[in-house]
Parts: structure tokens; sequence; C-alpha cells
């Protein structure tokens, strides 16, 4: 389903970050420097790499349109590079002069946000590289930001181990305390998102990847978040993450030296040398770039079996596209209570344990195949977990809990 492409050897220190633009890609590195290659045949460009942080680089990001790079460093600095030239556009100074460890874009290039390890936020206008807000969250350090598709939001994550979401004023809209025990690694919104609800992967030191639906109300303002799915595909800390363009794939990079892609919650294992620090999604083509602490990027090419059930969007699926998975899947008990609550791809998509225990009577939950089946066997027709009535008795394999057991064995 994946190939290695090429593998890229330029950076002489951890690589931290990995970007993808239309056409090209961007790494950087704690030997202070960012690299930029064609997407098209990976060829490095004539002006890399660039020089101009004092100290490591801890990630970089391209404006929409791919005319800017943004990027930042333990020099407690952003530069904005031209990704025409090379040439330094501007330098923004985080208050306080802290090491920024992250950076992010606003999808319409009309913000940006620096976070630094003094828990302090930057809001800046990115054409101007004017200073707009700043906020703070005491005794942490910020290490993940990621704009909502509608650019009026953005997410933060810290070693504290929570997540919130703030608007543009610097109000905070919603605290997610305890995201990840240990930290947040990393944090993205999902590109495929609406106006008013949207998905979101965290990753931290816990070694899960949790996607989180995070609805917006038009009156007030407020904004709710609860947790769809906890994916336990790796065994050690899960440092980065990246959505597809379409929202569709997922791919997370961990300690444990794996790579794993999820198509719809299927799992894709790729392997490094050493931890996996970065990973990205080409926009325009079907190409992973994934970095390491061996100081390599990976380039891996996904075949059409890892694209899911057609190129269609999830999002954009119809009620009989949702039955047809459904069959697919051997779920054909549910066809029936899934029409008559009118669930097409954006309703399945915001599916959460919940719905589907409350409202379907689809139990969601993981067991030892003999002992459900003993339960069902005596005739109880109810959920252990929940006392709710179950619709059907079918049962799901859980191969991603079935492969981290598997791991978890093999290395012990």
């Amino acid at each position: 389903m994946t190939s290695l492409v090429c593998t890229l050897q330029h950076h002489q220190d951890d690589v931290n970050w990995c970007a993808f633009s239309a056409k090209l890609l961007a790494t950087c590195s704690g030997d202070k420097t960012l690299r930029i290659y064609n997407s098209h045949d990976f060829s490095e460009l004539p002006f890399s790499p660039l020089w101009g942080h004092g100290y490591s680089v801890h990630c970089c990001c391209f404006s929409a349109c791919g005319q800017f790079l943004a990027s930042c460093s333990t020099d407690a600095t952003v530069v904005v590079w031209s990704m025409d030239t090379g040439e330094i556009e501007g330098v923004l100074e985080h208050p306080g002069r802290s090491p920024v460890r992250i950076c992010a874009l606003s999808p319409d290039s009309l913000h940006l946000v620096s976070g630094a390890s003094d828990g302090s936020l930057a809001l800046w206008d990115h054409p101007t590289k004017q200073l707009r807000r700043t906020g703070r969250v005491s005794d942490t350090t910020m290490v993940a930001c990621s704009f909502s598709p509608c650019s009026q939001m953005f997410m933060t994550g810290s070693t504290y181990g929570d997540l919130r979401l703030w608007d543009l004023d610097m109000n905070q809209l919603h605290a997610e305390k305890n995201a990840h025990d240990l930290g947040v690694s990393c944090c993205t919104f999902s590109p495929s998102g609406q106006v008013v609800q949207f998905n979101l992967a965290s990753c931290g030191q816990d070694s899960l990847l949790k996607i989180w639906l995070i609805n917006k109300f038009t009156y007030g303002g407020s904004c709710k978040m609860h947790l769809m799915h906890t994916l336990t595909g790796q065994s050690a800390p899960v440092l980065s993450c990246a959505y597809s363009a379409d929202g569709q794939l997922l791919v997370s990079g961990s300690v444990d030296k794996t790579v794993t892609i999820y198509d719809f919650f299927a799992e894709v294992i790729l392997l490094h040398c050493r931890y996996v620090t970065a990973c990205a999604f080409s926009p325009t083509s079907p190409i992973i770039a994934t970095g390491s602490m061996d100081k390599t990027v990976n380039i891996w090419t996904l075949e059409d079996g890892c694209r899911g059930q057609s190129e269609l969007l999830i999002s954009d699926w119809s009620e009989d596209d949702v039955s047809q998975w459904l069959l697919e899947e051997g779920l054909g008990g549910l066809v029936e209570k899934f029409k008559a609550n009118n669930i097409d791809g954006t309703e399945l998509l915001a599916l959460s344990r919940e719905t589907l225990a409350s409202e379907l009577h689809v139990d969601g939950y993981s067991y030892e195949r003999e002992a459900i089946e003993g339960w069902i066997n005596t005739r109880n027709r109810s959920s252990p977990m929940t006392n709710l009535p179950l619709l059907t008795t079918l049962l799901t394999p859980n191969h991603t809990l079935k492969m981290a057991i598997g791991r978890w064995k093999t290395s012990h």
C-alpha cells in the first residue's frame, strides 16, 4: 500500500518538522537550517539551505499560496521567508524573548501564531508582520498549534497536557484539561471541517492519538469539544500527526520508530531507524514525508489501496454510500438503523461513542471475543458496559487493539 521513494540525507542533526506546499517540501532541523525541495522530484532548490536562525529550528509552515514559509527557533524568533528567492521577508521577535517552539499560519494567510517555552502566545498580522495580540498559559511550554479551516480559531497544546481553543482576540473558547497524560506533542485540524463543526487530531507522551469533534455555536461564540476516538496503534510517545488534504487519511510518527497511516482507522505501518519526529502529507499528490532523529527525511508514495472506499470524501458520502460501506465491513445488521436515522457521510464522521450507544444502540466497546460471545449466548441483549439494548450481535474485530497487543507481547 506504500513504497519508499527516496531518503533525503542533507540535515546534520535531528529533523524537527516537515511541511508541504503545492510545489515544495520544507524541512527544519537542530542544525539551525531549513532545506527546501521540489516536491515533484525532491531535488533541492538552489537557494537551499536557508540560514537565518541562531539555534535549533523547531517548526516550519507554508502560507496557503506557497509563496511564504514561516519558521521558529530557540533563538526566540519567527522568520518569514520568500519562496521565490529564499530571502528573509521579516523577523518576528517573540514577546519576552523566550524560545519559540511552535508556529502556525492560518489557511487564509492573514494570521500567524507563535508559542514559546514560557507558555506565552503571540498572534501576528502576517501581511504586515505586526504583533496583534498576546496570551499566556502559566507553568507550561507551548508545543503544538493548529488553525481551524475557517481561520477564525486556533488550538494550542502544551507540555502540561491540555488543549486550548482560542479566537483571534485571544479569548479562550474551550480548555480540555489533561487531554494527554504527560503532555501534548502535536495537534492538527482536519482540512475538511465545516463552518461550525471540526475534527481535530492530537497526540502525546501517553502514546495515544486522539480524534476530537469540536462544535462552534452561532450564538454566544461558545464551543463544545468531545472525544470521538482514541487510537492505540503505537507503543511509545507519539510525536507528530497530520491529516491528508481531503481529511480521509491520518498519519502519526512515534518514539517506537514507526509511522502509522490510518485509513478510516485501518493501519499501515512504516519504519524509521530512530524516533519519528515529523510527518506531513502533500496537498497535491499521494506523498508523505516523515522526519526522524536519524537526521533523514523519508518520502513515501501511497498506492490506491490506501485511499479508502473511493476518491470521494467521506463527508460527501450519501446514505447509500454509508450503507455500502457497512456491508463491506460486515456490519449489514446496522444498515436499516443507519438509514432510519438518515446517516450520510457528514453524520457518520460526527458519530461519537455516546451517540452510538444512546441513539443507535451500537455498543462501540472492545471485549475479548470469548467473553462477549459468552455474554451474548446467555441471551443477554444489552451492552455489558452501558446496559442499553443491542441492535445487533454482530462482532467486529478491533484490528488496532490487536496489533498494539501483538507489538507489546513482542517487546516483552
